[in-house]
């Protein structure tokens, strides 16, 4: 069986927009979804225990050497690069913030490229920085599938306009036409 992952990724102004698509998703997911968005480890957030109670998914923090299951949504942890490894499991890193980021989008992106290549798809969100652009470009190069949110509905357009000027994405499309794309995919 062919693992397939989805990776949906946003700083400011693109955390919400993410946490409404999930909310929006009829049926639970069959395949693992992650997300990856800037949070600071000095604030305590309970967005997992709260999604948790409000959808059908299985939501969670992703845990160090954690096998990615499918049917489950996984938050990448505040403080901590989130990195998949070849056996499918998660590991959890404390080096230097990327994009003065940890977790940082690029991080996960690139090592999920490697590791599903064609059967990665990634979405870029709303955010105040260039984090993402260069590992969507990863993840296109190895033949997954890259997305961006339109800079023109982005709160904070930097983000997605910096993988649009490297060529990142495969498409820009509008918050209703990634709720619709991810409603086929899942």
């Amino acid at each position: 069986m062919e693992r397939k992952i989805l990776l949906l990724a946003g700083s400011a102004g693109g955390f919400s927009v993410i946490l409404n698509i999930l909310k929006a998703l009829e049926r639970p997911v069959q395949i693992p979804i992650i997300v990856i968005v800037h949070r600071n480890p000095k604030y305590a957030s309970s967005i997992e225990d709260t999604l948790s109670k409000a959808l059908l998914q299985k939501i969670k923090t992703a845990d160090d050497k954690e096998s990615i299951a499918n049917g489950t949504i996984y938050f990448a942890p505040a403080g901590y690069h989130l990195l998949i490894e070849p056996d499918y499991s998660f590991s959890l890193d404390i080096s230097e913030p990327v994009q003065y980021s940890r977790p940082s989008i690029d991080v996960t992106f690139e090592s999920a490229a490697e590791i599903y290549k064609e059967n990665c798809t990634a979405i870029l969100f709303s955010g105040a920085n260039q984090d993402g652009a260069e590992g969507l470009l990863m993840i296109k190069k190895y033949g997954g599938k890259t997305y961006v949110q339109d800079p023109l509905d982005a709160e904070v357009p930097i983000m997605p306009q910096a993988a649009i000027d490297l060529n990142a994405q495969d498409k820009i499309l509008s918050i209703a036409e990634i709720k619709d794309y991810i409603m086929q995919l899942t």
